[in-house]
């Protein structure tokens, strides 16, 4: 009676024990069938979880596309150098200051010890045209230097030597003992029209490897224009940036093939900055390569291009020094002493009209002729002269020989 008595109690505890698991039970299997987000995930886990999200970012190809720019860039800017200069300059002191009365008489003390001559530096830019370390920048960042350092894109310097020099285009090689260098594409000119990409790519102000972005802005611009009628060229003109340091450097198309020589910028305006055809450059760089000179024929006069409506205007003001015909053509306004076209006969107030048998109606036309003619090779010159038309030969010359004159 008494094991019945103490047995009841067990089998109910049992009972209550049992149900209650399987009530948690099924607590617990609701709650994961309905809040899945509430299970409970290791820190292993958490880290593979993690590692499968990321994994795919990290090695992922990146979509960035590169601008043709820099594609450009990628192609030349190796090529591209560096030119630093060092020359001597003489300065000749006033000989009031080697006087020596006045030294005795004021005492050493009073006159400065003027430097006699001092060392100038400067800086520009060139790129390499073939293998063996032949550089093409402008003659006015190399002419009368006594030093050249040339200085590649990877750090490596170079002792250069000038060997050749052509003022009138502003032209000059430069070379460097090196084997297996990068070379800049040379593109062509011929084909440019205004709004292509142009690409500035030198040295400016020291700060190597700059890039400008711009378009090419006019063809064809006239030495004149520019402001440096002593070259005999047309530039192109663009607005990339050029600063002092980018002369030399190339101006490359969009497919980073160089159409253009950096050289000159306008100081009273900005983004107006001039470049030589790479065409003229091919013309002539292998001439300057083996160090000879470049031939520029000449006739010596001064010149404007007249119209009918310069030359009325002209014509109304009293204090003309001649009266010119009211026509299109070639205003003679000085005739070099000595010069083929005194010795031809050209006079100061004529018109030329013509050159072997092509009309000619501008200065620059006129300046383009005779550049594309041959030295001691008479030209058949047409000229108005007063009421009358005459035709004179003359006969170009040098133009280096006209320091004579």
């Amino acid at each position: 009676m008494s094991l019945v008595k103490s047995s009841n109690p067990t089998l109910r505890q049992v009972g209550i024990i049992a149900g209650t698991v399987l009530l948690s039970v099924a607590l617990t299997i609701s709650t994961l069938h309905f809040f899945p987000q509430l299970v409970p995930v290791s820190e292993g886990a958490i880290a593979n979880a993690t590692s499968t999200e990321l994994a795919p970012v990290a090695v992922a190809p990146s979509n960035r596309e590169h601008s043709f720019v820099a594609a450009a860039i990628e192609r030349v800017g190796s090529a591209v150098v560096r030119i630093d200069t060092e020359r001597t300059v003489t300065v000749t002191p006033n000989p009031f200051f080697d006087d020596p009365f006045f030294r005795d008489f004021f005492g050493e003390d009073i006159f400065p010890q003027l430097p006699r001559e001092y060392h100038q530096r400067g800086q520009g830019s060139g790129f390499i045209i073939d293998r063996n370390g032949m550089i093409l920048t402008n003659a006015h960042v190399v002419n009368g230097a006594d030093e050249v350092t040339v200085t590649l894109r990877d750090g490596r310097t170079f002792k250069g030597k000038v060997r050749g020099v052509d003022e009138p285009s502003d032209l000059a090689v430069v070379k460097i003992d090196g084997s297996n260098l990068p070379v800049a594409p040379l593109g062509s000119s011929a084909d440019l029209q205004v709004g292509d990409w142009a690409i500035a790519v030198g040295n400016p102000l020291g700060l190597d490897n700059t890039v400008t972005l711009g378009i090419i802005s006019t063809l064809n611009r006239s030495s004149s224009q520019v402001g440096i009628p002593d070259k005999r060229l047309d530039f192109l003109q663009t607005d990339a940036a050029i600063n002092p340091g980018n002369s030399g450097g190339p101006l490359l198309d969009r497919g980073g093939e160089v159409i253009g020589i950096n050289t000159a910028i306008r100081a009273d305006a900005q983004g107006i900055g001039f470049a030589i055809p790479i065409d003229k450059a091919k013309q002539i760089k292998d001439i300057l390569a083996r160090g000879e000179r470049v031939p520029h024929p000449y006739i010596g006069i001064r010149m404007v291009t007249l119209t009918p409506e310069v030359a009325k205007q002209f014509n109304e003001n009293p204090n003309a020094p001649l009266t010119a015909p009211e026509i299109n053509g070639v205003l003679v306004v000085q005739v070099v002493p000595n010069s083929p076209a005194a010795t031809g006969g050209i006079r100061r107030g004529d018109v030329i009209t013509e050159v072997d048998g092509t009309s000619i109606t501008t200065a620059e036309q006129l300046q383009n002729r005779v550049e594309a003619s041959r030295i001691g090779q008479p030209l058949r010159i047409k000229v108005r002269r007063g009421g009358q038309t005459q035709e004179l030969t003359v006969r170009p010359a040098e133009l280096q020989e006209a320091a004579q004159y």
